[in-house]
């Protein structure tokens, strides 16, 4: 219906035009101010109805749109770790959680200091490697325009096209950078390898001629489809981002969520609709304070209205953050509880005034790890402790009982530990993804209710 107001409009104001030519013959013979008064009145209802129903302004209306991908942006790198672009394409993979048959894209120059330019941008199913399935690319304009430049700070959705994505599939999205291009705007660990071009725009080959690869996302931050499903945003530092995982496998813990959820055939754990996960952890980040690296992104309190508000769909936060900034508390300033507690309630309050739940997830144990110290092994116990058994959070997942060792509780189960002990490995980070509660989001119409192990 609503791609056929136009055309309607169209109608409308030819018949009131000629209602109104109408009128002017029908009133020459009447004296000049009645006469005008007849025309006025006649042209003022033309300009209503015209002006109560504008083209086009009803069609957004019935979108729904929501991310079934996402990383959040961080940067710019240091000089000596700096990619720069040279009249190249980008190839970047991604991985989705839910699907839809439109899809667009976001693209970021949200940490840039000069104009970024987009020459060209497709995305399609990927093949392999970095090539495109057959029949599935799609050339993605920006306002109707095939190139677009973003301002510094800004970030850009493209149009939607028709496509239709599977679930928990791979994208191949291309960018063209014409000019050189320095990459300050990234997600600096993807663990997943992501391919760069000979010159020129290849944005529509097929087989992209591949110069190198780099194992980063620079300058695309989301993928949006057209479902009217919740997303699941997943805030957080390196475990969230799934440091150490292995690359190109998918193996986060987040993914492993979007499987599950996927997955499920138990009709006692029925959803309106499954939810996408959106994974915007970033390596090193903290709740507090931006860390000194600026890949490790600004601290969560600062990166919340971008990384989780402006997420299409979200309807459910979930929270794994604050290990770093425990383990990076200094002696001349130490972090407290008080402090952690007052930044966990900071995102608790802002998410509810939007109408999302949160979810609160207990901190992973880091015996052996650099940042260890025995002072600051009592202060996670002490976050946790509050985080089980206090009532802010929704709910509470208790990922700390499921990784540690019975045997020495403030240290990862062997089995878990990648080797620094303070990330899983792949095997751990299923086990988070098995101990959430996947009926915390059965319903998008309420908040979960309150689901945690007991500590």
């Amino acid at each position: 219906m609503t791609r056929m107001l136009p055309a309607l409009l169209q109608y409308l104001n030819a018949y009131l035009n000629r209602f109104a030519e109408g009128i002017a013959l029908s009133t020459r013979r009447m004296n000049p101010p009645r006469r005008r008064l007849l025309l006025g009145s006649a042209m003022l209802a033309a300009a209503i109805a015209l002006t109560s129903h504008p083209a086009g302004a009803q069609a957004w209306t019935t979108e729904h749109w929501t991310a079934t991908w996402g990383t959040a942006p961080a940067g710019p790198p240091p000089e000596s770790g700096l990619q720069v672009f040279r009249d190249q394409t980008l190839r970047l993979i991604v991985h989705t959680s839910i699907g839809g048959n439109r899809v667009r894209i976001r693209v970021s120059n949200e940490i840039g200091t000069v104009p970024l330019r987009i020459g060209a941008a497709r995305i399609g199913l990927r093949a392999g490697g970095s090539d495109v399935a057959p029949g599935t690319d799609r050339a993605l304009s920006f306002g109707g325009r095939h190139s677009v430049t973003i301002p510094p700070g800004a970030p850009v959705l493209s149009d939607p096209v028709e496509l239709n994505i599977p679930p928990l599939s791979s994208l191949a999205v291309s960018l063209y950078l014409p000019g050189t291009v320095p990459a300050t705007t990234v997600h600096a660990l993807a663990h997943q390898t992501n391919y760069v071009s000979l010159p020129g725009d290849f944005t529509a080959a097929p087989v992209l001629p591949v110069q190198r690869t780099i194992a980063l996302w620079p300058f695309l931050t989301g993928v949006e489809v057209d479902a009217a499903g919740p997303a699941i945003v997943i805030l957080g530092d390196s475990i969230t981002d799934g440091t150490r995982s292995t690359p190109d496998t998918n193996k986060r813990w987040p993914d492993w969520l979007a499987r599950r959820l996927q997955n499920v055939r138990d009709p006692a754990q029925g959803f309106n609709a499954r939810p996408a996960v959106v994974n915007r952890g970033i390596d090193g980040n903290r709740l507090l304070s931006s860390a000194p690296n600026p890949l490790s992104g600004r601290s969560a309190l600062e990166r919340f209205e971008r990384d989780v508000l402006a997420t299409p769909g979200v309807r459910y936060l979930t929270v794994l953050i604050g290990i770093n900034d425990i383990g990076n508390s200094s002696a001349a300033s130490p972090v407290t509880l008080d402090d952690l507690v007052a930044g966990y309630r900071q995102l608790i309050a802002r998410a509810h005034t939007k109408g999302i739940s949160v979810i609160g997830a207990t901190l992973l144990p880091f015996e052996g790890a650099g940042s260890y110290s025995p002072s600051r092994e009592q202060l996670r116990q002490a976050v946790n402790a509050w985080i089980r058994n206090h009532d802010e959070f929704d709910a509470v997942i208790d990922f700390d009982r499921v990784t540690r060792d019975p045997a020495r509780p403030s240290r990862l189960l062997p089995a878990y530990d990648s080797g620094d002990h303070l990330h899983p490995n792949d095997l751990g980070y299923e086990a988070m993804a098995n101990e959430v509660p996947l009926s915390l989001f059965r319903s998008a119409a309420k908040a979960p209710q309150k689901a945690q192990a007991p500590g």
